[in-house]
C-alpha cells in the first residue's frame, strides 16, 4: 500500500469518518462516540513523543500500542480503563483496514490487560425479601415465577440447575441438584420455597398443554415444555421490576445474594461452599448424614427466608 492514500486524508478527517461510521452504521450513542474520540486523542498525544501520528497510520506498529499500554500502567489507570482504550484503538484500526487505508493492524496480537475479579453484585436482605414478597397473580404462571425466584435466592441454585430440575428432584424440604461436572448435591429448601413450590405444583398441569409426560419442574407457558434460560432471565427481571429494584437484576445475582446473606448471618464458609456446589470444595469420600444435618442446621440458622424446620411427623 502506497502512502498516497494515507496522506490524502488528515488525521482529523479519518477520525471524523470513523466517528461518523460509529454513529450511522453502528448506532452508538453520543456519549460512546465522544469516549472513542477522547481515547484516540490521548493515543495521538502519546504517539507525538516518538514523532508518530495517527495521520500516518502506516508508521504505527505493535510496539507503539504496547508502549501506550505500559504508559497507562505507569499512570496507574485501572485495567478496565486500559482495556477500554485498547478496544477503541482496535475498532479504529479495524475501520482503517476495512477501508484499505492500512493493510496491517498494529493492535493485532496485543492482549487485553487481565481484569481484576469484580466483587459480585448482590441485593441487600430487604431488597431480596421485597422481591420474594412481590405480588403476583395467583395463577399457574405467577406461581411458577415466584417459586423459581425463591429457589434461586432461597437455595442458591445456578439458573441452569433450577431449570434442569425434575418433579422427582423435590423431596419434602430438600431438593436434589445436579451441578457442574454432573456432581449431585442435596440442598435445603426454605419454608417459603416449600410453600411456593407446593402451590405451584398443584397448578403446574395447567401449563403442560396436554404434554403430561413432561417431567420438568418449571414449564414454559407457550411450549408446555421445560423452561429455557432466556425465559428464566426475563422472569427474574420482571419480579425485580415489580419490586422497584434495579433493572439489571439477574438470576446469578440472587445466587450471590444467597451466599452473601448466609455468610453475613454467621454461616461458616465451608457449609456455604457445600450448598453452592463449588468445584473447589475439598469433599470427603462418603458424605455422612451427620454432615448433612450440620449443613441443614447452618441453613436454618442463617438464611433470612428459613424458619424453624418442621419435624418428621409434621404434615403440610
Amino acid at each position: 500500500m502506497s502512502s498516497t492514500k494515507e496522506k490524502s486524508k488528515s488525521w482529523g478527517d479519518m477520525v471524523q469518518g470513523f466517528l461518523a461510521y460509529l454513529a450511522v452504521e453502528k448506532g452508538y450513542s453520543e456519549a460512546t462516540i465522544r469516549s472513542y474520540g477522547t481515547d484516540l486523542e490521548q493515543f495521538e498525544e502519546f504517539l507525538g513523543r516518538s514523532k508518530r501520528s495517527l495521520d500516518k497510520p502506516l508508521k504505527i506498529d505493535r510496539d507503539h500500542v504496547r508502549g501506550y499500554l505500559a504508559a497507562m500502567h505507569g499512570r496507574r489507570l485501572t485495567k478496565s480503563t486500559m482495556g477500554r482504550k485498547l478496544s477503541s484503538l482496535r475498532a479504529y484500526f479495524k475501520y482503517l483496514k476495512k477501508h484499505r487505508v492500512i493493510s496491517k493492524d498494529p493492535t493485532a496480537g496485543v492482549r487485553n490487560p487481565k481484569l481484576e475479579k469484580r466483587k459480585a453484585q448482590v441485593l441487600n436482605v430487604d431488597q431480596a425479601v421485597s422481591m420474594m414478597e412481590t405480588y403476583i397473580e395467583p395463577d399457574p404462571e405467577g406461581l411458577r415465577d415466584i417459586a423459581l425466584a425463591e429457589l434461586l435466592y432461597g437455595s442458591g441454585l445456578r439458573i441452569s440447575e433450577a431449570i434442569d430440575l425434575d418433579l422427582n428432584d423435590v423431596d419434602s424440604d430438600v431438593i436434589r441438584v445436579v451441578g457442574k461436572g454432573s456432581k449431585e448435591r442435596i440442598v435445603p429448601l426454605s419454608d417459603s420455597s416449600i410453600d411456593r413450590i407446593r402451590r405451584y405444583i398443584e397448578q403446574r398441569h395447567a401449563l403442560l398443554q396436554g404434554n403430561y409426560a413432561e417431567q420438568a419442574l418449571f414449564i414454559g407457558v407457550r411450549s408446555g415444555k421445560r423452561l429455557n434460560r432466556r425465559a428464566a432471565n426475563r422472569i427474574v427481571a420482571k419480579l425485580a421490576r415489580l419490586a422497584g429494584l434495579p433493572k439489571d437484576v439477574h438470576p446469578h445475582m440472587l445466587r450471590h445474594s444467597f451466599a452473601t446473606h448466609m455468610l453475613e448471618a454467621g454461616a461458616d464458609l465451608r457449609s456455604v461452599q457445600e450448598l453452592l456446589g463449588h468445584e473447589n470444595i475439598s469433599t470427603t469420600q462418603g458424605y455422612t448424614h451427620l454432615d448433612m444435618q450440620r449443613i441443614m442446621q447452618v441453613y436454618d440458622h442463617a438464611h433470612p427466608r428459613a424458619g424453624t424446620r418442621r419435624s418428621d411427623d409434621e404434615t403440610d
